[in-house]
């Protein structure tokens, strides 16, 4: 049955010589993996070109509840991105957040405020000229509140530490090794107070930024069964000092 729906695209795997799996978040149906065809014309050569990570599109397609595998009639875009496309900054920041929702979300059922987030979190980075090396880490800590594990504030600020298995914050050591001592749970506050308004007021070293991002990584592992490190992750190693 053909449905419209539009979708950003998150990751693609070759799945033969002639087809490529193209998984998309969608607003209608959740993940969704497509198969299709690259060709060799210059019609589908644009076409693929449209499958790339972080481009949101209109989409007609055929979806069936049975199947795993899905077609796509046609496809146009939705939002022209320019600056998220050619951005040497922008470009890794892209790649490195589609292939995390691609990691992490994992739903084939419509989350529509998910979806917008997405949406809207895309067309922030577009137009964002100030902050944007910390345009991952307010990502990130907004995304654990659609996936059920947004850290609880209801505590002090004076408690020592973050019990990361928990997601809150604690006076006492916690029983197990999953948590963060002061230093490293303060960071983490500072981070909740983070938006996309006021990102560029928060400096950070290369060092720091990547020592924030993996003690984000082992919060999602916890919470995510699923979950594994995004390969993209090494292309922000070399940026942002």
């Amino acid at each position: 049955m053909l449905h419209k729906t539009a979708g950003v695209v998150l990751h693609s795997t070759k799945f033969s010589d002639k087809i490529l799996l193209i998984h998309i978040y969608t607003e209608e149906f959740g993940m969704v993996t497509y198969g299709v065809a690259p060709g060799s014309s210059k019609k589908s050569g644009r076409k693929t070109a449209f499958f790339q990570p972080f481009t949101i599109l209109e989409l007609d397609v055929e979806h069936s509840n049975k199947r795993e595998i899905h077609r796509i009639k046609d496809s146009k875009i939705q939002i022209p991105l320019t600056n998220i496309k050619l951005d040497p900054l922008k470009i890794p920041i892209s790649l490195f957040l589609a292939e995390f929702i691609y990691r992490s979300v994992k739903e084939t059922e419509p989350n529509k405020p998910l979806y917008n987030f997405i949406v809207q979190s895309i067309e922030v980075l577009e137009l964002s000229e100030k902050g944007i090396a910390n345009f991952h880490l307010v990502f990130l800590f907004k995304l654990t509140r659609f996936l059920g594990f947004y850290p609880n504030t209801e505590e002090g600020s004076s408690n020592e530490y973050f019990d990361l298995l928990n997601g809150i914050f604690v006076n006492t050591l916690p029983p197990h090794k999953h948590y963060l001592q002061h230093k490293d749970a303060q960071i983490f506050r500072v981070l909740m107070r983070m938006t996309y308004e006021n990102m560029h007021i928060f400096s950070f070293s290369r060092k720091e930024r990547m020592s924030i991002i993996l003690k984000i990584l082992e919060y999602y592992r916890l919470h995510l069964t699923e979950f594994s490190r995004p390969k993209s992750l090494d292309i922000l190693q070399t940026l942002f000092d």
